[in-house]
Order: C-alpha cells, then structure tokens, then sequence
C-alpha cells in the first residue's frame, strides 16, 4: 500500500519525456568522460594533476576504470522509460524485469557450478576477488534494480537506481584516491570506507534527486532523506547485503516517505501522480 498519497499540479509532475532526456543526457556525459579518460596519453598523469596523491594514482585509475563500467546500469531506468512511452504497463515492465533476473542469477549460479561457464564467463576479468566464489554483484543490481520498479512509481524507481549507479560510482572514486586524508575517520563494517567517499556520494544523490524531481514543490524534503538513505546504506550495508541489492530498495522506500510527508503540508496540494503511479502497478 502507498504510504501517503493525494493530488499534485499537472505542471509539477516529473514526465515521461523529461526522464528520457534526463537519462539521455546523463548517459552522454558519461560516454564521453568515460571515453576522455580512456582516450589519454597518460591516464595517471591525468589523476595526478587532479590532486591525487603519487601512492593512490594507480589504484584509483583501476577504479576509475572498473566503475565506470557500471554506467552500462543506467541502461536498466532508460529502457524502463522508454518502454512505458511507448504504452507498456510498469506491471509489465517488472515481469520483464523478474524474468531477466532470474535468467542472470541462474546463470551466475552455473559460473559457480559448472567449469565450463567459469571459464567462459563473460568480463571475468573485473570480478573482484571476493566475487570469484559467490554471486557477482551484476546479479544484485538486477534484483535491487527489480524490486525498485516493482515497488515503486516509475519517477522513484529511476531517481534510486541512478542513486545507486552514480552515488556509489562517486563514493568509491573519491573514496579511493582522496579517503581518510582529510577526515581519518573510518567508517563501515570493516573500517574500509571514508568520510570524503560518504559526503560525495550524498552530494551527487541529492542533487541527481533534486534534479530528477526539479518541478515538484518541497522536494528537497525526500530526496535529502532518499540521499541518506543511499549513502548510509552503502557504508553500513545493512543485513550484510550486496549494496547492488539494497540501495535500491532502501532508498525507493525512503523517497515514497519523503514524498508522503510533505503531502499533508497545507502549501502543498497532495501528490496526485503518485497515487495514479501506484494505481498502475496493480
């Protein structure tokens, strides 16, 4: 059930049309910061010059280069986007979603199972380590991105998808070639994490929320605690999950809080779109 919801202006809504350009844009930005960086005479140079220490340069090329495969993930909200334009029902739209994941999570069970798919498993060479031997976060990503759009009004689903993607893509980057060398506090379960990788990842979500959400009235209200929730969420990883799997989730609910809350504001006429979003996940 929808925890809070009521009328909002037409003019206030986050359309279909303004999320496809959104994701088109972020995704353009992307390729070509990506293919700058592969592009460079000298990748650690580059780094360098950005401020980073010598003895942190080639780790963080190695991450830069890992993370910014995940930008392929903003691929997952942009088909779901296009897919509703052109009058698919975001029920259908989680039953395509269901059965690619169960497709993928069987098929990483098969890598740890069978020889043959280990050996030919595709991108083997970015697994990390700790991934050789249990599910690969690719898997995850599938069922955190799944359970976002099933439980979510299309326009959240999106916004903690790319939480995930760009926010935990910004807190790994600048945690690794900046962390712990203003703040030494060391955060998460390990004591791996830093304060610098942390506040990144909280900037860029909240302002990818308040982006996302730029027509609709108090938004900085949930998105401040959807960008929380992501951020936490990837320090701490709750319940000891793959981050893939909960920043997703955690931070949709978050966000349906948030939206409900200011729904009771007396400024601000309740929020319509999401209550005829939830109507059309049934």
């Amino acid at each position: 059930m929808p925890m809070g919801v009521g009328i909002l202006e037409e003019h206030q809504t986050p359309t279909n049309v303004y999320l496809i350009e959104y994701l088109l844009l972020v995704s353009v930005v992307g390729m070509i910061s990506t293919c700058a960086f592969k592009s460079a005479q000298s990748p650690k140079k580059l780094i360098a010059a950005m401020g980073v220490a010598g003895r942190r340069v080639a780790k963080a090329v190695r991450e830069i280069e890992r993370k910014t495969f995940h930008m392929a993930g903003l691929l997952v909200p942009l088909t779901h986007q296009l897919l509703l334009r052109n009058g698919v029902t975001n029920s259908n739209c989680a039953r395509l979603c269901w059965a690619i994941t169960v497709i993928g999570v069987t098929a990483d069970f098969a890598r740890l199972r069978v020889d043959v798919v280990r050996r030919n498993w595709p991108m083997a060479r970015i697994l990390r380590e700790d991934e050789k031997n249990k599910l690969t976060g690719g898997s995850s990503f599938s069922l955190g991105c799944t359970l976002a759009i099933a439980i979510s009004p299309p326009s959240i689903a999106m916004a903690s998808v790319l939480f995930l993607v760009l926010g935990d893509m910004s807190a790994a980057i600048i945690g690794v070639s900046f962390g712990q060398e203003t703040v030494s506090i060391k955060l998460g379960r390990h004591g791996k994490k830093s304060m610098e990788g942390s506040v990144a990842m909280f900037v860029v979500c909240f302002v990818v929320g308040s982006t996302i959400f730029a027509s609709v009235h108090l938004r900085e209200y949930p998105v401040f605690f959807g960008a929380l929730a992501a951020t936490l969420t990837e320090v701490y990883e709750p319940l000891g999950l793959n981050d893939n799997l909960t920043i997703p989730v955690f931070t949709s609910i978050a966000l349906q809080w948030g939206f409900a809350r200011i729904s009771s504001c007396g400024a601000q006429p309740p929020l319509e779109w999401l209550k005829e979003a939830w109507l059309a996940l049934r």
